[in-house]
Order: structure tokens, then C-alpha cells, then sequence
């Protein structure tokens, strides 16, 4: 592996695109991305198993996994050691707002530029160095790297690989970027439409239609009493903005000025605090507007966007929290954005979130990683491997 280096490995994984979207013109494979992943793994010693995805076509999940000699008569069943996760898709870019190319790993101003410089395909870069420099014959616990598809749309990827028999690791480290702060909790994801459809018609006779605007009118009402309700009712002091929030963020109705509207839709944002439900809030959004769905029979519709995603809670007094708070010197926090933990943790295994770069340049036009980050997020990755694994 002597022509693989950091940055070699690094501009190899950014330089391919691997977008995922909803929109099928731009959504892309990742199997280039896992192919490169497993021929570097598979060069260090680990076992590689690619799995397609079986919700979204041509996306693909990687587990590799490097075992001690005395446990490798039942390989196929890993339990124990460390899992090293992350997802290999990016968002979809802006060609206008980009500077440099997104697709070329740029080093100006003491930073590293690209699209998944740090959400997320500079995690794999780093954990393959770190390990290129240890003695793997000597591992004492099972070592596992996960590379997933779809984080950024569905995270079909991750719910796909919680239902894995084989694998029960003791403990998991997903690289979102943190700047290497642990993360141990965070809010939870849903996305909703809410569909009014009225009765169009010319608008010098409005009793002729059904207003799908006026309508939505009295559903922002209640939207906007729920979000205080929300604010009020619940607590966590976790985190930064301690209650679940309800974004109001996008709305489109009606063709013409003189034409009743008949069709008015609104998105929204919910972030779930831990200890929430998706389905009690599912309920609570309902019945918020349960009084215009009883007025307007067959009026008015709330349609998931995607799959919600629940909140996440680890326990701050794990070994892994321990370990992770004393390697870098950080408090483990809460956050308000979301990851793949929810579905991970379903394996049984203490996790948290701790990655490099700031969550500040994720989703961002010229996101970048500050190099001089590069050598103390090695050697705290060294260090959790080296105690969790040797």
C-alpha cells in the first residue's frame, strides 16, 4: 500500500462523484467509491463483503473486517471490537457557488477543498493511514470499517446494515464531522407535506371553488401554535436549542391570479427531541390539524417527504464516551442535526459521533478541512484504535 498516502487516498475518494438525491438526474452510484474502499482494505488484511442495496439500486453498503487469529474460525460472526462508520455519499453541489472544483482535492490557504472533504469521505483517508502505521497482527479485538450508501437521502444504507446477523460490535465511531468532539446524543429528522386540495374555478365566482390556499391559511395557524406548544411542553437541556423545532419551508399553490386555487402544498421540518417518538409526533402533528381535516372532509393530507429519522441517546457514562472524552480532550455534547446513529445503535453497540472538520463547512460551497487539523485527528484516531482494539 506504500502508493496509497493520506492525500493519494484522500483526492482518490473526492475525485469520484457519488451524489445522492431524489431527483434521479442527479443521483448517482457510490460503487466506485466502495470499490476503491475494499481494494484498500482488502490490502490491509480485511475480510470485504459489498452488498447492494435492496431499496436503492445501484447503491452499495461495505463491511470490512479485520479479525484476530484466534477468533477467525467463526468469521462470518464478529462480535466485539471497534466499527469505524461513515457514509460515502455527498450532497449535490452548486457549480455556480463552488470556486474551485468540488471534484479535485485542493490545497489552498493551509485548507483542503471538495465535495465530501468532510462529510464524509476524509474519514475512510484518515482511518486507512492510521492503520497503514499499526501492526494489525497483533489486533486483540475484532477491528470493522463500514461504508455506507444513501446517508444524505433515505440512509437506506445504514437501516439496511442494522438488520445484519453477523455483526455485533462492541462499539461504534461514525465520522461525521465534529472537529473530534464526541457526540452523544442528537435530534431526531422528519419531513412532511401537507397537501390541501381544493376546488378550482374563475375567481369572480369564489363560491363556485374551495380555496386551497385560504385553507392552508388555517393549517399555518395551528402549525404555528404546535411549534409553540412544542417549545413549552418539551425540555432537554442537552442541547443548544433544548425543545423540538417546526420549520415552515416551502410552500406552493395556485397558477393564476383570477383562478381559485385548487392545490396549495407546505413543507416542514420536525426535529424530535430524544425520548420523542416519531410516531407520538406523527400523532401530535395530526392532531393539530384534525379540526380542519374534520371541517374540509377529504381536504387535507400530511404525507411523509422521506422516512423520519428518530433521535439519538447514548448514555454519557459509556466506556466508549470515556475513552473518546479523554483521547481529545473534549465533553461530549449534544446536536441538533442528525446522522446514521439511531440505526447503528440498533446493533447493540455503544456509539457516538466524532469526525473531522467542522459541521459548519458540511453542505457548504467549498467545503474544506483545515490541515491543521490533520495530525491531531490522526492521532486520536490512533489512540481510540490502539486502546479499543490492541
Amino acid at each position: 500500500m506504500s502508493n496509497n498516502n493520506f492525500l493519494h487516498m484522500y483526492q482518490t475518494l473526492v475525485s469520484i462523484p457519488s451524489i445522492s438525491a431524489l431527483d434521479d438526474k442527479l443521483n448517482q452510484s457510490n460503487k466506485l467509491v466502495i470499490d476503491n474502499l475494499a481494494t484498500w482494505c482488502q490490502t490491509l488484511g480485511f475480510e470485504c463483503e459489498i452488498t447492494e442495496l435492496n431499496n436503492a439500486p445501484k447503491k452499495y453498503n461495505l463491511l470490512a473486517r479485520l479479525t484476530p487469529q484466534e477468533q477467525q474460525v467463526e468469521h462470518t460472526n464478529v462480535k466485539g471490537g471497534l466499527m469505524l462508520a461513515g457514509h460515502t455519499d455527498t450532497v449535490p453541489f452548486d457549480d455556480k457557488q463552488w470556486s474551485l472544483n468540488p471534484f479535485a482535492l485542493t490545497q489552498k490557504n493551509n485548507k483542503l477543498y471538495g465535495l465530501g472533504a468532510i462529510d464524509m469521505k476524509g474519514f475512510f483517508a484518515f482511518i486507512l493511514d492510521v492503520l497503514q502505521g499499526l501492526d494489525l497482527k497483533n489486533l486483540k479485538q475484532p477491528l470493522i470499517i463500514l461504508a455506507t450508501a444513501d446517508e444524505e437521502t433515505t440512509m437506506a444504507g445504514a437501516q439496511q446494515i442494522c438488520q445484519h446477523k453477523n455483526l455485533k460490535p462492541a462499539r461504534c465511531i461514525i465520522g461525521e464531522p465534529t472537529d473530534m468532539i464526541p457526540v452523544f446524543t442528537h435530534k431526531g429528522h422528519m419531513s412532511n407535506a401537507i397537501r390541501i386540495t381544493g376546488k378550482s374555478g374563475h375567481s369572480s365566482a369564489p363560491d363556485s371553488g374551495l380555496n386551497a390556499i385560504e385553507i392552508m391559511h388555517l393549517v399555518i395557524e395551528k402549525l404555528l401554535v404546535l411549534k409553540q406548544t412544542l417549545k413549552n411542553k418539551y425540555s432537554d437541556k442537552h442541547f443548544k436549542i433544548p425543545y423540538p423545532t417546526l420549520n415552515l419551508g416551502h410552500i406552493h399553490g395556485g397558477d393564476n391570479a383570477n383562478r381559485i386555487c385548487g392545490c396549495c402544498e407546505l413543507h416542514i421540518d420536525l426535529r424530535p427531541l430524544p425520548g420523542i417518538s416519531v410516531k407520538e409526533l406523527q400523532a401530535i402533528l395530526l392532531a393539530a390539524v384534525s379540526d380542519i381535516t374534520k371541517q374540509y372532509p377529504n381536504t387535507v393530507e400530511v404525507i411523509d417527504l422521506h422516512d423520519p429519522i428518530p433521535a439519538f441517546k447514548g448514555a454519557t457514562d459509556s466506556s466508549l464516551v470515556q475513552l473518546a472524552e479523554k483521547i481529545s480532550g473534549e465533553k461530549a455534547i449534544a446536536v441538533n442535526y442528525c446522522t446514521e446513529a439511531p440505526f447503528i445503535q440498533q446493533l447493540g453497540c455503544e456509539t457516538i459521533i466524532m469526525g473531522p472538520g467542522s459541521i459548519n463547512q458540511a453542505h457548504q460551497p467549498d467545503e474544506y478541512l483545515a490541515m491543521e487539523k490533520i495530525k491531531p485527528t490522526q492521532e486520536i484516531i490512533r489512540k481510540i484504535i490502539l486502546e479499543s482494539c490492541f
